[in-house]
């Protein structure tokens, strides 16, 4: 039965020998004691960051989704409109609402007609139509 050495003494039990130069850290007495740094601060930081990145990063997204929301449903209003003429393209037109509710598009301006105005609009090169 061997001896236990005591906890000052590094020895390896499976190897049975004195391995204090072989560790990484420092072994004897009067070492510099080994303290575990309190990350909890640098963590919440790190978290705080992060949180901030993805909130920021998820509104302008939201705020993307939004205008592509309203491109959508103006571009889906006024191609379910009625209108006479094929549009072209940079040209400036108007939307309008007639009594029954049914939109309709012109190149007559709000203040040469009496219908209800919805907005004025350009069709851009790719066939999007573009509020103004």
């Amino acid at each position: 039965m061997t001896t236990k050495k005591p906890d000052a003494v590094v020895f390896d039990e499976k190897e049975q020998r004195y391995d204090a130069g072989l560790k990484a850290y420092a072994t004897n007495v009067s070492a510099p004691a080994i303290t575990i740094e309190d990350t909890a601060a640098w963590k919440n930081r790190g978290i705080a960051n992060v949180n901030h990145q993805i909130q920021t990063k998820f509104d302008e997204l939201k705020q993307e989704y939004e205008q592509l929301m309203h491109q959508f449903e103006y571009n889906n209003l006024i191609y379910s409109s009625k209108f006479n003429f094929e549009p072209v393209i940079g040209a400036t037109y108007y939307l309008y609402k007639r009594k029954n509710e049914e939109t309709f598009l012109s190149v007559i301006a709000p203040q040469q007609c009496n219908f209800k105005f919805i907005g004025t609009f350009q069709l851009k090169a790719d066939r999007m139509w573009e509020k103004i």
